[in-house]
């Protein structure tokens, strides 16, 4: 496995590749790797012949008071598992590659209304921070696909649309959420939790999953449902950022036209944020 620190050198071997009629895939993160990350690599592997990694912490997308200098950062560790899985190129610029000309007069890639709401409502600028640094990484990996977890539900789908709506050459894949034994979803901000707080976390989704039973069973008061599961999570020990039901394609409140409903629900225990979502089709 290589690993390339620069943009220029990361180009060339993408050049190469290309030249070689290799299909490339892409999986984008900011490192300290855990099992979710690594089924995004086996599916890139899956769907193509070489494929490329990036870690990058990217400060664009933090906003004031938020973790960005906490961040974990397992650089040596994450290339051991990457190479265990056959990752061909791991690519870790700094924020001085990436952003020569400093952050304040970057160009920004943004993706109205889906970056509004949810987590963009309650995290301002994280979302442009997110498609800009995205945007500049597929111009500079050229992928023909590109891998995302499906835990980062409203990321997905920004992403999705950033790539249809600037008419870009990439598929994007979503993958199912990991999930540790006993349901919390994979993160790297997992670490952050207390030996106290950790078994409360799968609340989180046992309540999602509640919420979808109650939908099955065809109960269709969404604000009703909203308004139990948040205090169901207060009961708990969190502190609700939001608990939604919505159209999955749109991220809008559920119509007749909805084909797909996608509850997605994100809370602070502690001093961590998590998000979680699941998602059904409505019955008939």
């Amino acid at each position: 496995m290589q690993t390339v620190t620069s943009i220029k050198a990361l180009q060339n071997i993408v050049k190469q590749q290309r030249l070689a009629g290799k299909k490339i895939g892409f999986v984008p993160t900011m490192g300290n790797l855990h099992d979710g990350h690594l089924s995004l690599v086996r599916k890139a592997k899956e769907l193509s012949e070489f494929v490329i990694t990036s870690i990058f912490v990217n400060p664009l997308q933090f906003g004031a008071g938020e973790d960005l200098d906490n961040y974990p950062r397992t650089l040596d560790a994450d290339s051991q598992q990457l190479e265990a899985q056959g990752n061909d190129v791991v690519f870790v610029p700094t924020v001085a590659e990436m952003y020569p000309r400093g952050m304040a007069t970057q160009t920004q890639v943004s993706v109205p209304e889906l970056s509004e709401t949810l987590c963009g409502a309650s995290r301002p600028g994280h979302f442009d921070g997110v498609t800009t640094v995205v945007t500049k990484l597929f111009n500079m990996v050229q992928p023909d696909i590109a891998v995302f977890g499906e835990k980062d539900f409203q990321q997905l789908s920004i992403i999705r649309k950033m790539v249809d709506d600037l008419c870009m050459p990439i598929e994007i894949i979503g993958v199912p959420t990991g999930r540790a034994a006993d349901g919390l979803a994979l993160s790297s901000r997992n670490g952050y939790l207390t030996a106290e707080e950790r078994p409360i976390a799968p609340e989180l989704n046992k309540t999602l999953q509640a919420c979808k039973e109650a939908i099955l069973g065809g109960d269709t008061d969404f604000a009703g449902l909203e308004a139990r599961a948040n205090a169901r999570l207060e009961a708990a020990g969190f502190k609700p950022d939001y608990f939604a039901i919505r159209d999955s394609s749109t991220l809008a409140e559920i119509t007749a036209q909805t084909q797909e409903i996608a509850i997605l629900a994100a809370a602070r225990l502690g001093a961590t944020r998590l998000i979680d979502n699941t998602r059904l089709t409505p019955p008939k």
